[in-house]
């Protein structure tokens, strides 16, 4: 038989433009005037509650959508707020998202959520993009916090608040966790429990929180009477499973009188890599490495060796910093604030054996 006889027949018609119901549609349908209806729609407490229950039903026969855009054109600004994240596959940076919206559905705000992936450039096309969508603010975990197109969307209307990032200088809100004191905690209680060699897993240097940790751990080195330089860095490019897993390699690939005999990574995913790879190596944990991970996320207590981890209060985060940039854009006397929490360190098996 041949192919064609086989194909079917298709037959193109073009599908009819829908066409939404307009305010003069419903002011008609439900024998009002446009004043009234708009009334509906921006201050239904002035309408009474028969005419609005009219126009409502209205609105409900005709299909009635109601046009944001031109709502934004007129207001100079949407009703939205974007969280602008590190790194979308971070269930870290996932929770910190579940705060933003909290406090956004609580003030009537929707929420887009953006993802930078660590990439400058996404970044920088992601502010500009949010910045014409006439946001009412940006909440950003940003790659380099020192970034001037940060200093300049403010003074063009968009408000910014930073978020897992503390900043020294009074240009923005920022809420963030105090991340020295988090790698002193992490390094303290490996020492309390006898390590002499000590890793730090992490990486890029360029992000501050990597930077925080790392100084923190180095303290709690030069706290206990040691130098820092006995801190063995093994130096990741991402904060990543697959990052912690090249770590692995390297680190179990060191002659055991060289070997560490603990590691503090700067994220959980970094510690659930390394993690994988030790034990797939052949190195028991705690045993022959005990490891310490960062954010405490979910899955750090739900590991084949349950993990030891510096806990951040994540919805919290973004909870916060959400309420300072809901002040900020409808407040005239917004004064910036820099909120910093205290960490937390939740001991488990991965360096204390069964509890």
């Amino acid at each position: 038989m041949d192919d064609a006889e086989t194909r079917p027949e298709r037959i193109r018609r073009r599908a009819p433009k829908p066409h939404a119901a307009g305010v003069k549609a419903v002011a008609a349908a439900a024998g009002v005037s446009l004043g009234t209806v708009s009334n509906v729609l921006n201050r239904p407490e002035v309408v009474s509650p028969l005419t609005r229950a009219k126009v409502e039903a209205a609105m409900a026969s005709l299909g009635f959508v109601r046009n944001e855009s031109a709502r934004q054109l007129r207001a100079g600004s949407s009703r939205i707020l974007a969280y602008l994240m590190l790194d979308a596959g971070n269930p870290f940076f996932t929770d910190v998202a579940k705060g933003v919206e909290e406090a956004a559905q609580a003030a009537g705000l929707s929420v887009f959520l953006c993802n930078s992936s660590e990439d400058a450039d996404r970044e920088a096309a992601y502010l500009d993009l949010l910045e014409q969508q006439r946001v009412q603010g940006v909440l950003i975990t940003p790659i380099d916090q020192n970034s001037s197109r940060l200093r300049k969307l403010p003074s063009r209307g968009t408000p910014i608040v930073v978020v897992d990032r503390a900043l020294d200088e009074s240009e923005h809100c920022s809420v963030a966790v105090n991340d020295v004191l988090g790698g002193e905690l992490a390094i303290s209680h490996l020492l309390e429990l006898g390590h002499e060699r000590i890793a730090y897993v992490g990486g890029p240097s360029t992000l501050g929180q990597i930077v925080d940790r790392r100084d923190g751990a180095r303290q709690a080195l030069r706290t206990a009477g040691r130098p820092a330089t006995d801190l063995i860095e093994l130096t990741t490019g991402a904060l990543t499973v697959a990052e912690g897993r090249g770590a692995g390699q390297r680190l179990a690939g060191l002659p055991a009188d060289r070997r560490p005999t603990a590691a503090f990574c700067a994220n959980d995913l970094l510690a659930l890599g390394l993690l994988q790879q030790c034990v797939s190596l052949g190195l028991r944990v705690p045993e022959d490495l005990a490891i310490v991970g960062y954010d405490d996320i979910e899955f750090a207590e739900a590991a084949a060796v349950p993990l030891t981890s510096v806990r951040q209060p994540r919805q919290l985060l973004g909870r916060t910093a959400a309420e300072l940039l809901l002040d900020e854009s409808s407040n005239p006397d917004h004064e910036h604030q820099r909120v910093t929490f205290t960490p937390e360190l939740v001991v488990r098996t991965s360096t204390r054996g069964t509890l």
